[in-house]
């Protein structure tokens, strides 16, 4: 526990100048939105507007949770932050677990809050926390009510991480259980509960049970990315963990890709955070027009931050208007519309939604 905060920085260090994207694609070259050459409204009519937790966001787009728990995060989620509060947009800040075994690092998650006191802010734990572990304890339904009380937070994420976990020299592995904790959660605290994958994709069937278990919303943290078993490759290799290396090469593709996890849990009657590989503006069109409510960007914003506020500030001002313009070529004046329109998937993204409809009517027959 106490390598907590060196952990993150590495994490940082990775995702931002390493090579530890995911060789699948995330499907968004294989859903075509189709062209409106007669859209009937000005560009001037499209408004981004999303209702999100009965809070109005100036654009379907959150800063994704991403890090906290070391010094230089501290900047990074200030950065973040101001951005957010500047363009009308959610933010998450990374796994608090650092701020339970050191108080002190508080600072770098409630610094998000203190910088912009009116975004929707996320706080952060981990599913594998939620149980005990063979190195340490569940984290208390009271000590997760206080992160939350100190974030003072919209709602709060809980992160299914255990492709990493599995890959992680220090990993926690043990998941018997962790269901029935998400439920106990879920029933305890007075702000909706997100579930968030963290790059393997959430299917069906989970979906549903984790609906049961009293989630508010999902984040479906699909394949094609980041590979978080990629970054952990990298820090075992860094450690000569060679096993380690090896397992997280090995795994780096693994997962649902996240178009393919989009239409997997729409319909459910829970919103649908797309994050996974977006990477412009048209990324987010296609993947509201899956049927996203609202989509999550983490590397992008990151890398973004890392050079400063002005090329982060452009660097959303360029997404939100690329996706203004889509909206503007399919004819489609709010993100509701874009959810309705026209859209073909083909490719490998049509194949994988194949394969799993035939397996669900198989399942629904008792075959």
């Amino acid at each position: 526990m106490d390598d907590i905060p060196a952990r993150k920085a590495d994490h940082i260090d990775i995702a931002a100048g390493q090579p530890v994207t995911a060789s699948i694609s995330p499907g968004w070259d294989d859903v075509h939105l189709v062209h409106h050459a007669l859209p009937e409204i000005d560009l001037a009519d499209v408004d981004l507007r999303t209702d999100f937790f009965g809070r109005t966001l100036s654009a379907p787009l959150a800063i994704a949770s991403m890090t906290g728990g070391h010094e230089r995060a501290q900047e990074i989620n200030h950065r973040l932050a101001l951005v957010a509060a500047e363009f009308g947009l959610a933010m998450g800040v990374g796994s608090q677990r650092a701020a339970v075994r050191h108080p002190d690092l508080l600072r770098t998650y409630t610094v998000a809050r203190d910088a912009a006191p009116d975004i929707f802010l996320i706080a952060n734990v981990g599913a594998p926390q939620l149980i005990a572990q063979v190195a340490s304890p569940a984290l208390t339904v009271d000590q997760i009510r206080q992160l939350v009380a100190d974030m003072r937070a919209d709602a709060l994420a809980v992160h299914l991480n255990y492709l990493q976990e599995v890959v992680q020299p220090e990993g926690d592995t043990r998941a018997r259980g962790v269901l029935g904790a998400i439920r106990a959660l879920t029933a305890s605290l007075d702000v909706p509960v997100i579930a968030k994958e963290t790059g393997a994709g959430i299917g069906r069937s989970e979906a549903h049970r984790l609906k049961e278990a009293g989630v508010a919303g999902l984040d479906v943290g699909g394949a094609g990315g980041t590979s978080f078993a990629l970054v952990e490759s990298v820090r075992a290799e860094d450690r000569h963990l060679t096993a380690s290396a090896r397992l997280g090469r090995v795994l780096g593709d693994w997962g649902l890709p996240t178009a393919v996890s989009v239409a997997q849990c729409t319909g459910l009657g829970l919103p649908v955070i797309a994050t996974g590989g977006i990477r412009s503006g048209l990324d987010v069109a296609k993947a509201i027009a899956l049927g996203a409510d609202i989509v999550g960007l983490a590397r992008p914003m990151l890398s973004a931050a890392l050079e400063g506020q002005d090329a982060l500030k452009s660097f959303v001002e360029e997404l939100l208007q690329a996706l203004r313009v889509v909206m503007f070529l399919v004819g489609a004046r709010t993100p509701g519309e874009l959810q309705a329109s026209d859209r073909v998937v083909i490719g490998e993204t049509a194949a994988w939604l194949q394969g799993l409809a035939a397996e669900s009517d198989v399942e629904r027959r008792g075959l």
